[in-house]
């Protein structure tokens, strides 16, 4: 059984996030009358539309949120993926 480990997890969400940030801005700012950044300036704490300074703060946040997420995440799997397979 092969454990998890959290590094890998956090810096593939994180780089995913990351991603996925860049291109909602692109979209923003390529369709304004379909933009998100309004959802951006609720989930990302000092967000604003749109300076370079929020824009990179916002590529922080997500980027840190993809490692909060493989800190929480692995370890969790990791648990139940030893408890399940003793009970096979």
């Amino acid at each position: 059984m092969k454990l998890l480990d959290w590094r890998v997890v956090g810096l593939s969400a994180g780089s995913f996030l990351s991603i996925t940030y860049v291109l909602c801005v692109v979209y923003d700012l390529l369709f304004p009358e379909y933009a998100m950044y309004e959802v951006w300036m609720k989930l990302l704490p000092g967000f604003v539309w749109i300076s370079w300074w929020s824009f990179l703060l916002g590529l922080v946040e997500t980027f840190l949120y993809g490692i909060y997420t493989g800190l929480v995440f692995a370890p969790l799997y990791n648990f139940f993926n030893m408890r399940l397979s003793r009970v096979d």
